[in-house]
């Protein structure tokens, strides 16, 4: 008999497979094997206590009677998913549908995949833990409460297909607050006065007025034009000295290793990766890549809010520390790191990567481009936060003049001493080095300007600076970053152009909606506070039924008192047409998809005809269901035609408006022609002989042969580069632009 381990990915299952010997059998669970249902609210409330309607998705049925059957036959079952509450849950969720209590499975964690892990994880094994369970059912039930119920009445007040969320609406609030900022702002026009000096035969010494005539100087000190020419006639008068001459060194300590959400940032603002995109290239590191010395995970588990770091990880990078670069380079003592959040405790280490000797270089040979940089990212990031800090020289040299309006200039240096984590990481900005004066020596003025310059409105927030905000204000946990601005983006409340987020209109529509009659919703602060009670939960301080009817029961009153008081931003103008089903009034209403007129008695009766502006054209074809003229509409996809008889006939028919372009390069498989066609994903190239032949190409064919194989090559896009590429054996060849 085997063991069996599951797991929650199938590529965390093949590596994990790889480490262990003929007695193991390793399956994938797929994530979630049960959820909420779709469709309907899926809990039951009776005494104050949540009932979840759990179901088995379809995707999962198979999954679920494959695991059912190896578990029948297996020795010992291990639930191995990751070590978070999300994955407690699934684990929870395997046992439930083995139909046995879940203390009767060995729980297995571990937060990197390597055969050490794996088999330190076997030798100590512990039981599903409840409490964690219960803090993630608590979230999930909360959640879905707040989005089932809030988007219905959002969709029934501003329009339909609208959602709302617990975490969505902090986090679209934020960017709708700083778009507000942006919009009231109004500019400040304020004035710089700079000067030249020279002292000693030394070259001109850039500096700025930083007081005057007793006054030390803001940044927005001078905002009338005529007090500043009048300064400028008084300065370019007086005589100066050099008053102060002030050196300083400074470190600048090393950044602590990654987590999720600096992960995040940093490959946004280094890689120009989107969060999703980069925790998509994470869990591939994490769960195994192809290395020098097999199959493994290179990077330690990718969501966590821990700085934490094992002591043999710190142990080994001080050692090659050392060897690359020498004992300056490692500090006295390890370096730990602590974070600022107080929730930090679902995972046990930092993002690091799982084996040092496998070095960005040596990685080239093995990882795609996008995961090459990422684990580079990963790798220098983690060496840098084990080595010495930095440190700088700073100095600053004071002018001053002696007049009826002294005034004083001051000028600034930088000098990098020692590099310290900076070998590491790079450093980039040039030293700015003031020449060596005397105190109290004579300074000439060389050149004196005033600098017109306007203050700017706060930038509006990229996807890293949402995620740092989320983060700092205790918004979410790791793992809900990246698709909650997914989701926004995917909904239209946010549109991304030039790495910065833009509310649209749906988006303050909803944010005042909510501020007005759901306040606590869109505060920063109340979800804040329910992660710690969630983590109260994690930590059996707190019962996971009363934290949720804690909020349920006024939120449910709010809700109701929505449903009558908030009025309704749906624009419905009266046509005097009477419905032909129910004789009601059509009215005109704005969609999704544009202007529509339908019955006013929706929901119950929900006919609709097109707009009498905009009246479906008739075409040449009869429908052959009902007999009745078709009309030419335009949908989503383009131009199609359809049965006037709608909504009882429902006959369609695409329209083939224009010719079909045909490629000079024959079908690779059956000589046929190779035409240009279009689907709702975009353009495409297929057989003029479908469906007898299937061959199909994202892009077009060209007549040059593969230098390799001699196969048909097609032309695209690679990384920026005008490349050919053989359709069979993927050699490519690099063309001029």
């Amino acid at each position: 008999m085997k063991n069996l381990i599951i797991v929650e990915s199938p590529a965390k299952a093949r590596t994990i497979k790889n480490f262990l010997g003929k007695d193991y059998e390793v399956i994938a669970s797929k994530g979630h094997i049960r959820d909420l249902p779709k469709y309907t609210l899926g809990i039951e409330i009776k005494d104050k206590h949540f009932i979840p309607k759990y179901m088995v998705d379809k995707d999962h049925t198979k999954v679920v009677e494959e695991i059912q059957k190896l578990a029948q036959k297996a020795k010992t079952t291990y639930i191995a998913t990751d070590e978070d509450r999300e994955g407690e849950a699934i684990g929870y969720h395997i046992t439930q549908t083995l139909g046995l209590p879940s203390e009767k499975f060995p729980r297995i964690v571990f937060h990197e995949i390597t055969q050490s892990a794996i088999q330190n994880a076997l030798k100590s094994p512990r039981t599903i833990d409840m409490d964690k369970v219960n803090a993630q059912q608590a979230r999930r039930l909360l959640d879905r409460i707040v989005g089932f119920k809030l988007s219905n009445l959002i969709s029934s007040k501003i329009a339909r297909g609208l959602s709302a969320g617990r975490v969505q609406s902090a986090a679209l609030k934020i960017v709708v607050d700083r778009e507000r900022e942006i919009q009231a702002f109004k500019s400040t026009t304020y004035y710089l006065i700079s000067a030249k000096f020279r002292s000693e035969n030394s070259s001109d010494i850039e500096s700025e007025l930083t007081s005057y005539n007793g006054k030390t100087l803001q940044k927005l000190s001078l905002q009338d034009k005529k007090e500043v020419s009048a300064m400028l006639d008084s300065l370019k008068s007086q005589s100066y000295i050099v008053a102060q001459i002030n050196t300083k060194r400074k470190k600048t300590s090393t950044p602590p290793p990654f987590m999720t959400s600096t992960l995040q940032q940093s490959a946004s603002t280094k890689l120009g990766f989107n969060p999703t995109r980069t925790m998509s290239i994470a869990q591939r590191l994490y769960e195994g890549v192809q290395t020098h010395s097999g199959v493994m995970g290179v990077i330690t588990y990718m969501r966590t809010d821990s700085l934490n770091i094992a002591k043999e990880a710190s142990t080994a990078a001080r050692s090659l520390l050392t060897k690359m670069y020498g004992k300056e380079y490692v500090p006295a003592k390890p370096k730990v790191y602590t974070t600022k959040s107080k929730a930090a405790q679902e995972a046990h280490e930092a993002i690091r990567p799982t084996n040092l000797d496998f070095t960005p270089e040596i990685a080239k040979a093995y990882l795609k481009p996008d995961e090459q940089k990422l684990y580079k990212l990963i790798y220098e990031r983690f060496l840098a936060s084990q080595s010495s800090d930095a440190e700088f020289e700073l100095q600053n040299i004071i002018f001053e003049s002696s007049g009826k309006m002294p005034a004083q200039f001051k000028a600034n240096g930088r000098k990098l001493v020692f590099d310290g984590f900076y070998k590491i990481t790079g450093y980039e900005e040039s030293d700015t080095l003031l020449p060596a004066l005397q105190e109290q020596k004579p300074a000439k003025l060389t050149d004196l300007q005033s600098h017109q310059k306007h203050t700017e409105p706060p930038a509006r927030y990229s996807e890293a600076s949402l995620i740092k905000t989320l983060e700092s204000l205790g918004i979410g946990r790791p793992s809900t970053y990246a698709p909650t601005i997914a989701l926004l983006c995917s909904r239209d409340y946010l549109k991304s152009e030039k790495k910065t987020l833009i509310p649209q209109e749906n988006a303050f529509k909803v944010t005042q909606m909510l501020e007005e009659a759901f306040n606590e919703i869109v505060d920063s602060s109340f979800s804040a506070s329910l992660e710690d009670k969630l983590d109260s939960i994690a930590q059996q301080k707190a019962d996971w039924n009363a934290v949720l009817w804690e909020f349920y029961e006024p939120f449910m009153q709010k809700i109701e008192e929505g449903k009558q008081n908030i009025a309704s931003q749906k624009i419905a103008i009266p046509t005097g047409e009477i419905c032909p089903k129910c004789g009601k009034e059509l009215v005109k209403r704005n969609g999704k998809f544009g202007e529509f007129i339908a019955c006013s008695g929706y929901p119950k009766c929900k006919y609709i005809k097109p707009d009498a502006n905009t009246q479906a054209e008739l075409s040449n074809e009869v429908c052959e269901k009902c007999g009745k003229p078709m009309v030419k509409k335009f949908g989503r996809n383009g131009e199609f035609i359809a049965c006037s008889g709608y909504p009882e006939c429902k006959n369609t028919k695409s329209l083939k408006s224009k010719p079909q372009e045909k490629l000079e390069v024959p079908c690779p498989e059956c000589g046929g022609d190779v035409l240009k066609r279009f689907s709702r994903r975009g353009a495409f190239y297929g057989c003029g002989n479908y469906p007898k032949c299937t061959f199909i190409s994202k892009y077009p064919l060209v007549s040059t042969k593969c230098p390799k194989c001699g196969g048909t090559m097609c032309e695209r896009e690679l990384r920026k580069k005008h490349i050919y590429e053989c359709l069979k054996c993927k050699e490519k060849i690099e063309q001029e632009a």
